[in-house]
C-alpha cells in the first residue's frame, strides 16, 4: 500500500509537509472542480478568500 500524496498548492506550489504545525495543516483549503481536487495553502487561501466565497452556493448565505 502506497503512502497518500501530500497536498500541493495549485497557486504557489507549496507542499504540505508531515512536520507542519497541526493548525497550519488544518488551514489548507481543498476544492473539487470538474472532478479534480485542488489545494490552496493557508497563505494563498487568505489572499484569494473573496474568490472562494464567490463560489459558494446562494443557500450558504
Amino acid at each position: 500500500m502506497s503512502a497518500p500524496e501530500r497536498p500541493v498548492c495549485t497557486r504557489c506550489g507549496r507542499t504540505r509537509g508531515p512536520d507542519d504545525d497541526p493548525a497550519t495543516a488544518l488551514a489548507w483549503v481543498s476544492t473539487r472542480e470538474r472532478g479534480t481536487v485542488r489545494w490552496l495553502c493557508p497563505a494563498c487561501a487568505r489572499e484569494h478568500v473573496r474568490d472562494i466565497e464567490g463560489k459558494l452556493p446562494d443557500e450558504y448565505w
